[in-house]
């Protein structure tokens, strides 16, 4: 007789723990958008877990109302990698920060990624250290002023989306904290694909780095810097859409649409691509040279680390049977003594 499982709302996601981010801070939206998520995936919250490592981000598993794990500084994808190992069963989330996932943790994050376990991971990415007070981060800007970068920052930013996607990521996609649609449909998108998700969403710490996506969010500009990705799709962008992108060689250019170019002259998005090298093209778009893209870049199935795993394991457990531990421990050369 199957079971019913009962209605969750967003509320029902909600801890008892107070919120402790600075008034303002872009976290709250991600989280209001989690919360709205998660009640549509089907899955009862004892099955939920959300692990984190260090940094103003990974508060995150206090504020929702599911297991959660504060794991250590970096290491919050391998903790979620033995946690998905060992319970196939759970849906595992990982939120982290561009400091947390790019500097210390980013050897784990890699081999996390190329595992393609089916996890979900969620980027923070505001382009500083927020809890330790304004540091520049592996993501900020050449020529960041900051408290550890008083003559500018000298070292080349990294860019999340294009090493997940270097590391043949099946899922990668960008969102924006204050798109809050935007965001919720990422989320949710991310949640339903099989195999490692891998979500970095820019996000405004209006303490330490205020405005660092301003020109993505502002109203008045955010037409002509962001282009919204759609499957099967032109990139078209502008506010009256008269611009695009056309592929110049393997350079991408914008071109204004009805002067000698047409929307079937542009490039169009092909998420499910196998080769991911388009993916990788639309990661190095960037502000202010050209329009930043949002949503999903690339979306293909691949054969999945844990399932993997526990098929290996099945099939010895049929030619050898279940293992014995007592009479491991005693062959071999063993010894007793007295």
């Amino acid at each position: 007789m199957a079971i019913e499982l009962p209605v969750l709302k967003p509320s029902d996601f909600a801890s008892d723990q107070d919120v402790r981010w600075c008034p303002g801070c872009g976290d709250y939206s991600i989280l209001a958008q989690m919360k709205k998520v998660l009640p549509t995936l089907g899955v009862p919250r004892e099955k939920m877990v959300f692990v984190s490592g260090i940094g103003c981000s990974s508060r995150f598993p206090y504020y929702v109302n599911t297991y959660g794990l504060h794991s250590i500084h970096g290491r919050a994808p391998a903790i979620a990698t033995g946690l998905k190992c060992a319970r196939p069963d759970l849906m595992v989330w990982v939120v982290t920060g561009d400091g947390d996932g790019l500097s210390i943790g980013g050897n784990h994050l890699m081999h996390c990624i190329r595992r393609n376990l089916d996890i979900n991971i969620v980027m923070f990415n505001n382009r500083i250290y927020g809890l330790t007070k304004g540091q520049y981060s592996p993501t900020s800007p050449l020529g960041k002023v900051t408290k550890s970068t008083p003559m500018g920052a000298i070292d080349n930013p990294l860019h999340p989306l294009s090493i997940a996607i270097g590391c043949e990521a099946t899922f990668v996609a960008r969102s924006i904290d204050t798109n809050i649609k935007h965001l919720e449909m990422t989320l949710k998108r991310a949640a339903e694909h099989r195999g490692t998700s891998f979500v970095e969403v820019y996000q405004n710490c209006n303490v330490f780095n205020d405005g660092a996506f301003e020109y993505a969010t502002d109203k008045a500009s955010k037409a002509d810097t962001v282009i919204e990705l759609e499957h099967g799709k032109p990139l078209v962008f502008g506010k009256n859409r008269e611009k695009g992108i056309r592929l110049h060689g393997m350079n991408p250019e914008i071109v204004e649409i009805g002067k000698g170019v047409n929307e079937d002259d542009l490039l169009f998005h092909d998420e499910k691509a196998d080769e991911p090298s388009l993916a990788y093209l639309l990661s190095r778009m960037r502000y202010p040279e050209f329009p930043e893209p949002i949503g999903v870049f690339r979306a293909v199935d691949r054969p999945r680390y844990d399932e993997e795993m526990v098929s290996q394991i099945a099939k010895e457990r049929q030619t050898r049977g279940d293992a014995d531990l007592d009479k491991l421990f005693n062959s071999g050369e063993t010894w007793t003594v007295t």
